[in-house]
Formats: C-alpha cells, sequence, structure tokens
C-alpha cells in the first residue's frame, strides 16, 4: 500500500499542468535548503572547538544540554510558522477500499521524514563524532544523539497537535507565542529554570542510556494523539461540510464616490475583510506603521539615510505589497465567473489601483509623527509615498498579470506561502531595492536633499504617465486572460 501512495505522490507532482511554471522556484528553493544545511554542518563541525574557546572550564557537551531548552522552544515556534502536514489529496481515497489506519499512518510516517527532522542531525552528528574522537563514551555519545533525534519528533507531532487546535482560529499563533513567552520568561527570570531540567535530564540519558525510553514513550505518546485527532477527522463528510457564519455586512456608501469603479471597490473590501487570508493585510498595517521604531530609536541607523528610504517605501506600501502582489489571484476562486461578465477589464483594474493609491496615502498621514526622529525622515517617508503612488503600483499591476497560482482564502494567513511563485519572489527587487539602490548613488554623489527629489521625480514621472501605463498593463492582462482562467482552474496550491 505505501508503494502506491507514493506512487500517487510521484504522480501528482510531475504529471501536474503547473509542473513546469513551478520548477524554478523549486529549484531555488532547492539551493537554499542545501545552503541551510551547509550552514548547519559547518556549525556541527565548529561546534566543539568554539565552545572549548568560550568555555574553557566547562564540559563541552554539558554546555550544549544547557542551552537544548531554547533550542527546542525556538524548533517548536518555526515548526508551526513554516511546517505544515503533509496531508495528500486524500479526498478521492475516502470512497475507495482502503483503510484509514494506513493513509493516516503513511501521513503521520510522511511527515516524519520533514526537512525540519534532518537539520538537528546535520549539528549533532558533527558534534557527536567530535566527542568520540575526544574520548567520550561510544554509547553514551549515541544514545545522546539517539535522543535529540527523538526530540525533534517529539516537536514534529507536538506541532501537528497544536496545528489542529489552532489551525481555524484567527491571531492562531498568539496562544503559542505567549505560551512560548512565558516558558522564556520563567526560565530567563530564574523562576522556573527549564534550561537545568531539560539540561540535567539529557546528562541522565547520557550517563545511563536507559532513561532514553522516557522521551521515546513521550514520543509514542504524541503519535498515538495525533492518529486519533486524524482518525476522527478522515471522513468524506466532514471534509465536505461547510461552517456558517455570521457576517457584519456594510453598505459601504462612501466607495460611490469613485464612480463607475464602485462595485469593484465594494467586492475587494468585502474580500479582504471576510477571509482569513486577506484579513491578514490589514493586521500587518500595524506592522508597516511600526517598523521603524525597530531602526529609528537605533543610533546606529542616523548616518544611513538610504535606509530611511527602505523604511518609507516599507511603512507606505506594506498594504500595496501584500494586497498588490496577489492580484488577481485574491479572485481566483470566481476568476472564470468575473471574466463572464460583461464588465471591463480596465476598471476592475482601477479599482484595485485605487485601494493600493488610498491605502499609501492614509499610511503615510499616519506616519508623520516619525518626525520626531528629524526632518529627513519625515521627508525621506514624504518622496516614497510620491513613489509608491507612481512607480510602485505600476510594478505591482503589471507583475499581478504573470501570476499563475490559486488561493484559498480559508486557510490561514500566518505564514502562508500558497500562491507564492516566481513573481512574488522577484517583484521585491524593483519595489523595495531600486528606491533604496537609486537614492544611494544621488546621495553618495550629492547630498539627501538631491537623492529624496530624484525618487520624488521618479514617482510624479509615474504620476503624470498614469494612463497610458494602465493601458499597457490593462493590455497585458487581456492577452493573459485565458492563461490565468485555466491556471486558476487547476489545484497548484
Amino acid at each position: 500500500m505505501i508503494k502506491h501512495f507514493l506512487s500517487l505522490e510521484w504522480k501528482g507532482a510531475f504529471r501536474s499542468l503547473n509542473f513546469g511554471k513551478n520548477l524554478a522556484i523549486k529549484i531555488f528553493m532547492g539551493f537554499i535548503g542545501v545552503w541551510i544545511l551547509l550552514m548547519f554542518l559547518g556549525t556541527g563541525l565548529s561546534l566543539y572547538p568554539i565552545l572549548k574557546k568560550i568555555f574553557p572550564e566547562k564540559d563541552p557537551l554539558l554546555v550544549v544540554n544547557s542551552f537544548l531548552f531554547y533550542w527546542i522552544l525556538g524548533d517548536l515556534i518555526s515548526r508551526f510558522f513554516i511546517q505544515k502536514l503533509p496531508v495528500m489529496r486524500v479526498k478521492p481515497l475516502l470512497i475507495l477500499p482502503i483503510k484509514r489506519s494506513k493513509v493516516i499512518n503513511y501521513v503521520l510516517g510522511k511527515s516524519s521524514l520533514s526537512f525540519f527532522n534532518f537539520l538537528s542531525l546535520f549539528i549533532i552528528v558533527p558534534f557527536g563524532v567530535s566527542l568520540i574522537v575526544k574520548g567520550y563514551s561510544l554509547n553514551s555519545v549515541l544514545i545522546w544523539m539517539l535522543a535529540i533525534a527523538i526530540v525533534t519528533q517529539i516537536n514534529n507531532f507536538l506541532n501537528f497537535i497544536i496545528e489542529s487546535f489552532s489551525s481555524k482560529k484567527e491571531l492562531s499563533f498568539l496562544p503559542l507565542i505567549v505560551f512560548s513567552g512565558v516558558l522564556y520568561g520563567l526560565n530567563y527570570f530564574n523562576a522556573i529554570s527549564f534550561s537545568e531540567i531539560i539540561g540535567s535530564g539529557f546528562n541522565a540519558i547520557y550517563e545511563s542510556p536507559i532513561f532514553v525510553i522516557i522521551p521515546i514513550a513521550i514520543l509514542a505518546l504524541f503519535y498515538i494523539i495525533n492518529f486519533k485527532i486524524l482518525y476522527k477527522k478522515l471522513f468524506l463528510d466532514s471534509s465536505l461540510k461547510s461552517k456558517v457564519e455570521a457576517v457584519n455586512t456594510s453598505n459601504l456608501e462612501w466607495t460611490k464616490n469613485f464612480g463607475d469603479i464602485a462595485p469593484f471597490m465594494q467586492l475587494d473590501l468585502k474580500l479582504i475583510w471576510r477571509n482569513k487570508r486577506t484579513k491578514s493585510t490589514i493586521w500587518m498595517l500595524a506592522l508597516g506603521l511600526l517598523y521603524g521604531m525597530f531602526f529609528y530609536p537605533n543610533p546606529t541607523y542616523v548616518d544611513k539615510p538610504w535606509f530611511f528610504i527602505f523604511i518609507g517605501v516599507f511603512t507606505s506600501g506594506i498594504f500595496l505589497m501584500n494586497f498588490g502582489q496577489f492580484i488577481p489571484a485574491w479572485d481566483s476562486s470566481y476568476y472564470k465567473m468575473l471574466m463572464s461578465q460583461n464588465i471591463k477589464y480596465e476598471k476592475y483594474l482601477k479599482s484595485k489601483f485605487t485601494l493600493m493609491v488610498i491605502s499609501v496615502l492614509i499610511l503615510f498621514l499616519l506616519s508623520v509623527p516619525y518626525v520626531y526622529f528629524g526632518w529627513e525622515i519625515l521627508l525621506a517617508h514624504f518622496v516614497t509615498a510620491i513613489y509608491n503612488v507612481g512607480v510602485n503600483t505600476h510594478v505591482i499591476m503589471y507583475g499581478g498579470a504573470y501570476n499563475r497560482k490559486k488561493i484559498n482564502l480559508d486557510e490561514k494567513a500566518t505564514f502562508n506561502y500558497q500562491g507564492t511563485g516566481v513573481v512574488q519572489w522577484l517583484i521585491g527587487i524593483p519595489l523595495m531595492v531600486m528606491p533604496a539602490l537609486i537614492f544611494g548613488v544621488f546621495y553618495a554623489v550629492f547630498n539627501l536633499e538631491v537623492g529624496c527629489l530624484v525618487i520624488a521625480l521618479l514617482g510624479i514621472v509615474g504620476i503624470v504617465f498614469h494612463q497610458k501605463w494602465m493601458s499597457l498593463i490593462t493590455k497585458k492582462y487581456l492577452d493573459s486572460k485565458y492563461k490565468m482562467i485555466d491556471a486558476f482552474s487547476q489545484d497548484n496550491s
């Protein structure tokens, strides 16, 4: 049966219509993965001598054990945000004579082979070999390494338990962040020394390998819990059942001031506020506005005006970037129906452009208090707002014509990369890097005022030629219309 499951996975990956389109991003992510593995391997090879140099009077093994609490906590948090349960497309299997237990065991078994579960080995194995070379007990070191691997798997299954209880809730990451913060705080202020407790536990495993049975028992318990959770949910009826919620409606009368694009603006605003994935663009506004507070109070950045441009673009353009980069994929669920209506594509795009421009103006006004840190910062925010309106809005609208990945609006937004393709990775260069680079060149040759003037002029040029740019962008969308309809009809998540 496992052979058949693997065969289905292979065919699902290579027979997809989007295989060729996703190949570039997969190769890119593969290079990133190799680079991360090499970094971990380098850390593992150099860990023993580094610890000997920093803590010459201490046993490196005891030092590592004392820091395992932070590693376990950090690993669990990163898994929650990035790692997802590798549930294959099981809906077609639910009508076949295949035991649910076999499907669940395959899914859980596949999760144990996750990339995350191998990362720690690239540190622990080289470090363990160093310990053996230095004369540590071979059997004890091997059992200690096994215990680390088991704890990694415990985190793997604990993450899925947490996911199962929080995946349907807004801001589902907050309970985990609060819980982790409390544990870290208790440990930091020595109220409860989790570092010492976990460190002592691994010291005991090294000295008496029989204690490895404890993490094995915990791993078995978490596996059983995950099995029972999936067993209860793996029904055709449960997968088809939809959740009914009361929706707060608004007539959005103020949008009528925008004339014939008002209906499209209303649809976009309702879509943003009623769906989990799009609602993240609202929460991200707070992050964008407070972004400068991480840097402006820091004296390190006072003499780096080019950084003001970078922050200014991000602060006034946070909605533009988060919402705009997935145009028109936000409408992918009903894009085919939308395109069958007697509407002008130009009006459809203009409504989205207008929303982004409004967001830039509002965010700039809300960022005016940053003048407290200096008039140069306010000037940088002002010219970058003009640049966002005149340049970045058109750049991101044009990039949307190449979006080919469907988005599920009902999924939670936190670190959700569904719908992300090569376009989203590459478009950050003209959006963020180019204005800072252009400003940096003119600032180095002339001064801050000239650099800001050039950024503002680029934005003004974009505003003056707005109609021409939009005509070209509309033509590009019309040329890609049927390709997008075909792509959004595919399950390419």
